[in-house]
């Protein structure tokens, strides 16, 4: 019934039956969107969700349950869903978010955000796992950068051209990763690439 009604809204519809397939579609196909349902066959929605967040996905990902209470909206969201509907629900409902979430998803966007690590373009505010860090401006920026290329190698020839405008010898990027390796904490996020460059991730 989902998949007819948002097709018919004119989205591009891909459907997975469990959480192993739904894990293999986003891999496959890179969506703009992920719907999840809490209980999913084999491994429930909100596994699949950390695990697609920790795996680097930045689209927006909403929650569809039938339970209501307090907790288990606030389990969903801190699996990195941004948002969450409970069942049963007004089509027009569904369709007003989805809306929402693509728009908030697409270039532009004022929000990025990788596992638990979410940096606020507009307000340049960072927050990991709900807590708030007090970042330089360039060490937002160098953060912005990797962010918007997770997983990719960013070298530091890159970060000295678009963070530093040529103005600064190549070590300074290293110290700056460092700088942020301690303020975000532990799991480390920012992977070194020897002789190269840096990663966000694996």
């Amino acid at each position: 019934m989902l998949e007819r009604t948002l097709g018919s809204d004119g989205y591009e519809v891909i459907a997975a039956a469990d959480g192993g397939q739904a894990l293999a579609a986003v891999e496959r196909e890179a969506p703009d969107l992920v719907i999840l349902d809490v209980r999913m066959p084999g491994l429930d929605g909100l596994s699949v969700c950390r695990r697609l967040r920790e795996g680097g996905l930045v689209a927006p990902i909403l929650l569809l349950t039938a339970r209501d209470a307090v907790a288990d909206r606030v389990a969903g969201l801190d699996a990195g869903a941004d948002d969450y509907l409970v069942k049963p629900f007004a089509v027009e409902e569904l369709s007003a978010r989805l809306r929402a979430l693509v728009r908030r998803g697409q270039p532009g966007a004022e929000r990025l955000a990788y596992a638990d690590l979410v940096l606020d373009l507009a307000r340049r505010v960072v927050t990991r796992g709900g807590r708030e860090i007090a970042l330089t401006g360039r060490e937002s920026a160098l953060l912005e950068l990797l962010m918007r290329n997770p997983r990719n190698v960013v070298t530091r020839e890159s970060a000295l051209t678009l963070v530093w405008d040529d103005g600064a010898v190549a070590n300074v990027v290293d110290r700056y990763v460092g700088h942020l390796r301690r303020k975000l904490g532990d799991p480390p996020l920012i992977q070194t690439v020897r002789g190269v460059g840096f990663t966000l991730g694996r």
